[in-house]
Formats: structure tokens, sequence, C-alpha cells
């Protein structure tokens, strides 16, 4: 696999970027991960860097999203938080990955049992992390197919859940930064929002939240 350099991602459209990202889960899930030889691609990108993707993600230690899509050194930006929740920091970064650096995508990427959403569903507080779960909550309250047991030992709702705060999150991004929304609507970016189920590998990507132009 090669290390991707300026002239390989200039010719990555972003529909080619969220292909080899399906392509990649796939190696992922059936065990067919490409060689690469990692310390190669680190001295190959040590005078510069050109990811082809922008990948926001949780900190969860199971979903590692240059493991989940089989990726290798400098191929992706990679930015991890609880919850996958967005902030101006997040935004600052992911313009910069598009804007300045040439991104072609962003993913927004949940996943299954995820405990940053379970703690919102649960009302937690604890120190910081109650402001980081009160990003959470419009999602719970989003969520009006459980009447009842509306916590998180109802593995339906907190699916359910964690599904409304990806696509809220892809929403959000396009509407709080005019500078991806033009890369977007320009057609040199495109944005999808998926849930990686952690029992099987499998990324799902949500139709609706796939805006490529």
């Amino acid at each position: 696999m090669r290390t991707l350099t300026k002239a390989l991602q200039e010719s990555i459209t972003p529909a080619m970027a969220l292909d080899l990202l399906k392509e990649g889960n796939k190696r992922f899930v059936n065990n067919l991960k490409v060689n690469r030889n990692l310390l190669q691609q680190a001295n190959e990108t040590s005078d510069g860097q050109h990811p082809f993707a922008v990948i926001l993600s949780c900190i969860d230690s199971r979903t590692s999203a240059e493991l989940i899509f089989d990726q290798g050194l400098g191929d992706v930006f990679s930015v991890r938080i609880a919850g996958n929740i967005l902030n101006e920091d997040i935004l600052g970064s992911m313009e910069f990955g598009c804007k300045v650096a040439g991104a072609k995508m962003i993913v927004v990427l949940g996943h299954s049992k995820c405990g940053a959403i379970k703690g919102a569903c649960d009302h937690v507080e604890m120190g910081n992390l109650t402001a980081l779960l009160t990003k959470i909550r419009p999602a719970v309250d989003d969520e009006t197919e459980t009447a009842s047991d509306r916590h998180s030992g109802n593995a339906v709702f907190v699916e359910n859940v964690a599904a409304i705060n990806v696509k809220r999150t892809v929403r959000d991004i396009m509407a709080r930064s005019p500078i991806l929304n033009e890369l977007i609507a320009s057609g040199k970016l495109g944005i999808a929002g998926g849930m990686h189920d952690i029992a099987t590998g499998d990324v799902t990507f949500f139709e609706d939240t796939i805006t490529i132009n």
C-alpha cells in the first residue's frame, strides 16, 4: 500500500475517499489487513502529510479509526472524543484537515454500546464529564420511539440515541462551519455518518447523512 503523496491525495474524490474507507472496513471485518511497512511510512511522511479523510470517533479503546478502516500512517486524521461530540476545537481541527491539508471526506463515527451515550441517557453528572454529556442530551431528547425505560439498561434506546447523535453531529458540522460547508457545496469535500458495531467490526453508513456533490 503506497504512502499518500500530495499528488495521490489530489487525485482522490470525496466519493473515492468514502469507497476507500468502506473497502478498508471490509478488510478489517474479514481479517485481511493490508501488509504495510509502518516504519517506512513514518519516514515517507516525515516531511509532510496528505490524509484523504478526517474521522471523528469515540475514545473507546475498541474504536481506533485506523484499525477499523485498515489505514496506515498518514492516511487519515483521527479525531477522538467521548461520544464523538462536536465543539469549536474539533471544528477548527476539521477546518485545518480539509481546507489546509486537503482531506476529501469527513466521517462521524458512532459505535454500539457507547459508554458516553449511556451516561447521557442516565443523566450522569460527574466533574467535567457533565459538560461533555450535556452535548449529547439533545440526541436523547430527540429519541421519540421509546415511551418507557429511557435509560442505559434499554439497549434499543441506547442504540437509537447513538444513531441520532451521529446524525445531529453531521448536521451541526455543516451548520456551524461555513468553511467546511463551502467545501462540501463545491464538491471538494464529502461528509457522512456511520455506526461501528464493536462485536462484528462492521461499519454501517447512514445514507441520509452522506453528502457528496
